[in-house]
């Protein structure tokens, strides 16, 4: 099960968040358009983000500048998580997720119709909390391979 802790809490508004990170709002909204990031959205639409947020996107400005990885790239290799395995998933589950069968867009950016993760709120799930900066997708690909 999933639990929060402060550093999901999201209190951030997008321009605090972009000042915070040195980056522009249209940086923000165009990670988040890549599916890269998944901020809260308050019902008026209004953008929040936690500290894990900037986590992640201290990541992401990171792979981008000193990796030399784009955004395309990046969302490839977060495409790669292998979610199904990391959320149990069945084997009826895996023949109706995209997620399973594609490799183009990480699976918290794919339309959820009739699996497992039908119901399932990307932003606090597992798969996607779980990999907020390098380290974490680092180390989760050496536990599979080894």
């Amino acid at each position: 099960m999933y639990s929060q802790d402060v550093s999901d809490n999201p209190v951030y508004t997008i321009s605090t968040a972009a000042s915070l990170l040195n980056i522009s709002v249209h940086t923000l909204r165009m990670y988040e358009r890549e599916g890269l990031i998944l901020p809260f959205k308050k019902e008026s639409h209004q953008r929040l983000y936690s500290d894990k947020d900037l986590e992640r996107m201290r990541c992401i400005r990171k792979t981008i500048s000193e990796d030399k990885i784009g955004i395309e790239g990046i969302r490839r290799i977060l495409s790669l998580i292998p979610c199904w395995g990391i959320l149990s998933c069945s084997k009826k589950d895996r023949q109706n997720c995209h997620a399973y069968s594609e490799y183009s867009k990480p699976c918290w950016m794919l339309n959820h119709k009739d699996n497992y993760c039908t119901s399932r709120d990307c932003r606090t799930c597992q798969v996607y909390s779980s990999f907020g900066n390098c380290k974490s997708i680092k180390d989760k690909l050496k536990e599979i391979i080894l």
